[in-house]
């Protein structure tokens, strides 16, 4: 009798939820209720749904198919869109459907990732990649031999659950799992989805006023197949529209709706409020930050003459100084705005941060890597002449994507050369990592670095004073920092030059192909938007051609010379070591650009404004 109250027990229990909010991060490296959810009733299987964002690196409905195994008529049918490869805005939601299993006594829908870069932890695939449909801990025990080695395949079982005995009697057909983001709430969630928030408590064994955190999923009960509304077109700040859920059932509106206003407003004040305090508290640190700048950095000294001649104090980054015997001959208003950040170097610490100028440590012409207080930097030897012209020209430049300029050294004493000191981005060049067979450039961090240049070239076009034209702009003095944005280098040099890499004999191999108005003697920025065509050309192939030959014979069919096979066209223009990962519609995009860009008449080329704006909609 006792066994047959326990077995009616287990039952009726069994036919309530059993899934639990586990509030815990994506990263947490703790397991407990709700890290997955439970299968110990009779139900095995069942056809359902994740909501996933679309990302840099799954930009469209035929990409986030593709890595998902799934069909692209199916998605595109849940979601009321018609069209496979438009670009979706970061964050778009996007109802993807699966097949939930119960692999024991959890749910899982089975999905596999090959692992693409070097450095990929659990973490990033997890809590990144699957935008934390499932937690760190739980990929990393699904697959215990640890290997994030690029090219291994990782089994990936992502959080799903199917409906038991309560869920089946209060209507509900499908249980989506929803990541949540920053801002979600129960009342905003059982809006959006046009559901009762007392449903969407009960399925998730929440209380009523339980606070929800983003990195974490909660189970959407929905009471008819789900549909996303794509058809609000995009706002004109750029950023992805509000996801409409058509609603699944009628829901009369609350008096919790004032209440939420209200703490919406209280929230807003609040938020300006520390804003405020934000503000001033920068302004004193900064206030702050420059005294003691001022106190442990050698600045330039400057005697009341127009052009004062004193010793040379090196500082390094140790904080010590020494007297060097070099002498200063620089006008005191030369370093306004950089006094307090441009270090001065004494020609033996750059000898021994590059083994005195050693052929390993050198990397072009006359340009040396090198290790200083454990920060690798780029040592351009140039003429002592020319060193006013270079410090006057970076104390007026300040942006992200243009290298800086760490400090000075003057050399020996006989003044014939100075030393300049610029910061050295992590992956070396771009022409290096075009060309490196064994870690190709992926396709989002091509177009990234497209944009990357084309805003520090508009920064040199519109925001310096006077207007500067970087005429040495090639893939071998663009650089490439450790997180993949592009940095441009060498602007002081004003000839169509590249600097030639380590091991590259012959100091001839500069970039022949330029602007035609160059050779006669014409420098604008039209020749400057040429240089970045050919940059273009080069991120798209991955090849070099000095000439240009090769290049213009290859985007003929952009033009019309060859109608049919366009794509194919494309497709053999593109880079053979992204095999098929790739957008064929922004591939055509950059190639018409770029051919835009390298017209022969300069008046045909589009402004840095145009191609900003064509560019800003990939990366």
């Amino acid at each position: 009798m006792i066994y047959l109250w326990f077995l009616f027990w287990v039952c009726t229990s069994s036919s309530y939820a059993q899934q639990f909010y586990d509030s815990s991060s994506c990263y947490s490296e703790k397991s407990g209720p709700g890290s997955r959810y439970t299968c110990n009733y009779s139900q095995n299987s069942c056809d359902t749904f994740v909501v996933y964002r679309a990302s840099k690196q799954l930009q469209t409905i035929a990409a986030i198919t593709k890595s998902f195994l799934l069909n692209p008529d199916e998605v595109l049918q849940h979601n009321n869109h018609t069209s496979l490869y438009e670009i979706l805005k970061p964050g778009r939601e996007v109802f993807v459907p699966i097949k939930c299993y119960c692999a024991g006594q959890f749910f899982q829908a089975n999905f596999s990732y090959k692992v693409r870069e070097e450095s990929t932890t659990f973490s990033e695939i997890a809590c990144g990649v699957f935008e934390g449909l499932l937690k760190y801990l739980t990929l990393k025990e699904a697959n215990p031999s640890n290997e994030t080695k690029v090219g291994s395949e990782l089994h990936v079982p992502v959080r799903c659950a199917c409906l038991d005995n309560f869920t089946r009697s209060i209507g509900v057909t499908h249980l989506v799992t929803y990541p949540l983001i920053e801002g979600d709430l129960l009342e905003t969630l059982s809006t959006r989805f046009g559901i009762s928030s007392e449903d969407l408590s009960a399925v998730n064994n929440l209380k009523p006023d339980q606070t929800i955190y983003q990195q974490s999923t909660v189970l959407i009960p929905l009471k008819a197949d789900p549909v996303i509304e794509f058809s609000i077109p995009d706002s004109d700040s750029g950023s992805p529209p509000p996801t409409v859920f058509l609603p699944t059932i009628p829901r009369e509106k609350t008096s919790k709706t004032s209440k939420l206003r209200g703490i919406y407003i209280a929230g807003s004040v609040s938020g300006v409020f520390l804003v405020v305090v934000a503000l001033v508290a920068c302004g004193l640190y900064i206030q702050a930050f420059k005294k003691w700048k001022g106190k442990n950095f050698q600045s330039f000294t400057a005697e009341s003459s127009p052009v004062s001649c004193s010793p040379v104090r090196s500082s390094g980054r140790t904080g010590q100084t020494s007297t060097n015997s070099t002498i200063s001959c620089l006008s005191p208003d030369l370093l306004v705005g950089i006094k307090y950040s441009l270090f001065l170097y004494s020609i033996e610490e750059l000898r021994k941060a590059t083994r005195d100028f050693s052929e390993e440590s050198k990397i072009g012409d006359q340009v040396f890597k090198g290790l200083i207080n454990n920060v690798e930097v780029m040592i351009k030897q140039t003429r002592f002449e020319d060193t006013r012209r270079i410090i006057n020209l970076y104390s007026k430049i300040n942006h992200i994507n243009i290298v800086s300029l760490h400090g000075i050294c003057y050399g020996e004493s006989d003044f014939s050369c100075s030393y300049l000191v610029f910061e050295f981005p992590r992956n070396d060049c771009l022409r290096q990592c075009l060309s490196n067979p064994y870690n190709p450039l992926l396709w989002h961090r091509r177009t990234q670095i497209a944009f990357d240049i084309a805003t520090g070239l508009h920064y040199l076009h519109y925001c310096t004073f006077l207007s500067h034209a970087h005429m040495s702009l090639c893939s071998r003095n663009i650089f490439v920092t450790a997180n993949w944005r592009a940095k441009l280098a060498n602007i002081e040099t004003n000839t169509p030059s590249a600097v030639p890499l380590k091991g590259n004999d012959k100091s001839e191999s500069l970039r022949e192909w330029v602007a035609p108005e160059y050779l006669h003697g014409s420098t604008s920025e039209k020749a400057h938007i040429f240089a970045f065509g050919v940059v273009l050309l080069e991120l798209i192939s991955g090849r070099e051609d000095p000439d240009g030959k090769w290049f213009r014979e290859s985007i003929e069919f952009l033009g019309g010379a060859s109608e049919s096979g366009c794509f194919e066209q494309l497709r053999s223009f593109v880079d053979p070591s992204l095999k098929d990962d790739f957008s064929l519609a922004e591939a055509l995009c950059l190639a018409v650009l770029a051919k835009a860009c390298v017209e022969d008449d300069p008046l045909r080329r589009p402004p840095m404004d145009d191609i900003m704006k064509v560019l800003a909609r990939m990366a």
